[in-house]
């Protein structure tokens, strides 16, 4: 097993060196690169967070040797190494089918993190759900404001798998510490004394199915807009909940979920700068 497990890591760091760089064009063709276009922007939008259901080996196997991929995994060891597999200026298989408000098939527009975890398994009990690391999510923070600030990611477009692809995913779970990212400031996150001063308003009256499913699709998320609660909208709810209401998250339409998507799609008022006081016997200009 040792020896499959290094041949295995030297395969990874082997790959994690090779970094895109332009060929040297043919002979004959000359380029000039002194000019630069204003109509670009970058290709990478979005971060997308998994985790692997399985061990770091059997992880690194599939990611390297099959066709799906994803730019970086987060093994789950006592010091977790963070390998890059995908160099982000090329496209990782990792989101497969996906929508997100005008994207979709988000592997050309987003960056993948994979993060070594079970997933979950089912008992007599009921489902389980394994736990991350902290030393984990530690390195995930690190690496996910690498990549913000080199991307200009705006806090709204680090998303789970589950987000963008409700029907068919359920990474990263509802134990994924999305408040820890939250606190350090890499996703918005619904103000808990906004909510609470909106919840006793849906409690006496609860919106219909049209509005939870129209402000779902503010938020971003591929819902039906149909006004019926079926299969498809609850399966949207449920991921809306595992995310900022892990407690309970099973695609109920109530009040706490109605404020808590009232909070992510209203923004805070922009109040009217207070008057400059201006001691007396000074005068003043207006400004052209």
């Amino acid at each position: 097993m040792k020896i499959v497990t290094l041949t295995v890591l030297s395969t990874l760091l082997a790959l994690a060196g090779c970094a895109t760089v332009p060929p040297p064009p043919p002979a004959g063709l000359a380029i000039d690169r002194t000019l630069s276009a204003r109509g670009q922007s970058d290709r990478v939008k979005y971060v997308i967070i998994h985790y692997t259901v399985s061990d770091t080996p059997r992880s690194v196997k599939i990611l390297t040797t099959q066709d799906v991929s994803a730019h970086y995994l987060v093994t789950d060891a006592d010091q977790p190494t963070v390998y890059s597999l995908v160099d982000e200026s090329r496209q990782s298989n990792h989101a497969g089918y996906s929508n997100w408000k005008i994207y979709n098939q988000l592997n050309a527009a987003s960056i993948g993190i994979e993060i070594v975890n079970p997933g979950y398994k089912d008992t007599p009990e009921g489902r389980a759900w394994y736990p991350f690391k902290p030393a984990q999510i530690d390195q995930l923070v690190l690496l996910l404001k690498d990549i913000v600030k080199r991307h200009n990611i705006r806090p709204e477009n680090i998303l789970g798998h589950n987000e963008i692809a409700p029907q068919r995913k359920l990474d990263p779970g509802p134990l994924f510490p999305w408040k820890r990212l939250a606190d350090e400031g890499l996703i918005t996150w619904p103000e808990p004394s906004r909510v609470a001063a909106r919840l006793p308003g849906y409690q006496q009256q609860l919106p219909d199915i049209f509005w939870f499913q129209r402000t779902l699709a503010q938020v971003g998320y591929a819902v039906p807009q149909t006004g019926v609660f079926d299969t498809a909208t609850r399966n949207v709810v449920a991921v809306f909940q595992t995310k900022y209401r892990p407690a309970l998250f099973d695609g109920t339409p109530d009040a706490e979920t109605a404020a808590l998507l009232d909070v992510l799609t209203s923004p805070l008022p922009v109040l009217p700068a207070a008057p400059v006081a201006v001691p007396a016997g000074v005068e003043t200009a207006p400004v052209e």
